[in-house]
């Protein structure tokens, strides 16, 4: 079990951003969710750091609910860990009772933990089954998505979510490949790539698989459908002066945050009217310029914050209904 999984990032300014939600003195005893528990070290800081919160966190891997839970004991019922999807999370609070919180952090991508362990197949440097499902009992893994989706579809998902220019170049090796024999592990799509590319393209950008194996594992969790119904969702539960904050690791991810950061905190309102009604009036303040980036020490301490893109927002203002 390798040390650097231990290192959430961006951590102290995780902290910093939620803190004047979680230390008003109006709200005595607030509530933080953490969308993305993983290993529990954002959720840990937060509990420690501010001794009078509650703290809601949610997985969809039940292996990271269970090691977290352990790390957590010690807080008792300060904790609730909930088995969810995090655009579940109006359910999730609906079921425990909670009308509105004062935070909520989400740290996207594939945790530590998932990388770290190699049967998982999330990772292109060691060979493991494709399978790259957070939540293992459930869906459809990677090796399906490869062996079943038409080429067309592949190429769509390559290009999309991987931002991979050779898709095409990629796709057609694994169509000639499949019908000789499905795919099971991993090793043999990354040799695959590695095949398919031209020189020019190997020699930029690291590991040449990491685009597809970065677009398999979006696809087969619907990560950026997920996103997208809960930013909006998550900042829907916000009370007003609660905080949100948003660690994303590619671009795909940030634009979608920005956007809705965006929207939230945009007037509404016809252009010429001499009097702002409320119910055009932002919802949100942007509370970071653009994206925040890891400093160099943390890239030093903790290789996985280098891609990290953190933003945050906070809420101003009640929903008209």
């Amino acid at each position: 079990m390798s040390q650097t999984r231990h290192v959430p990032v961006m951590l102290q300014r995780c902290l910093d951003l939620l803190a004047p939600a979680l230390q008003d003195p109006a709200r005595p005893e607030p509530v933080v969710v953490d969308c993305t528990l993983g290993l529990g070290g954002h959720s840990e800081a937060l509990l420690a750091a501010f001794p009078t919160a509650r703290l809601i966190a949610l997985d969809r891997d039940k292996e990271a609910l269970r090691l977290s839970g352990k790390r957590l004991a010690p807080y008792g019922d300060r904790a609730t860990l909930v088995h969810a999807v995090y655009d579940e999370l109006p359910e999730v609070l609906d079921r425990l009772g909670v009308p509105k919180v004062q935070g909520v952090l989400f740290d996207l991508g594939v945790s530590s933990m998932q990388l770290d362990e190699a049967d998982r197949g999330f990772a292109y440097a060691q060979d493991a089954p494709l399978d790259m499902r957070m939540d293992q009992s459930t869906g459809m893994g990677a090796a399906e998505v490869l062996n079943t989706y038409p080429p067309g579809e592949l190429v769509r998902i390559l290009r999309a979510y991987g931002e991979e220019k050779q898709a095409k170049r990629i796709v057609s090796a694994i169509v000639r490949e499949r019908e000789k024999e499905p795919f099971s592990n991993s090793a043999r799509l990354v040799e695959l790539i590695r095949d398919a590319l031209p020189q020019a393209a190997k020699r930029t950008g690291g590991n040449p698989a990491k685009r597809t194996f970065q677009a398999l594992r979006i696809e087969v969790n619907g990560e950026l459908s997920v996103l997208e119904r809960a930013v909006p969702a998550a900042v829907d539960s916000l009370a007003v002066g609660g905080r949100i904050a948003v660690l994303s690791y590619h671009s795909l991810e940030d634009r979608l945050v920005k956007q809705v950061f965006a929207a939230g905190s945009a007037n509404t309102a016809p252009p010429g009217l001499p009097v702002v009604p409320e119910r055009y009036q932002p919802r949100l303040k942007q509370l970071t310029r653009g994206a925040e980036l890891p400093t160099e020490e943390e890239i030093a301490e903790n290789r996985r914050a280098a891609p990290a893109r953190l933003r945050g927002a906070q809420r101003i203002r009640e929903e008209e209904r």
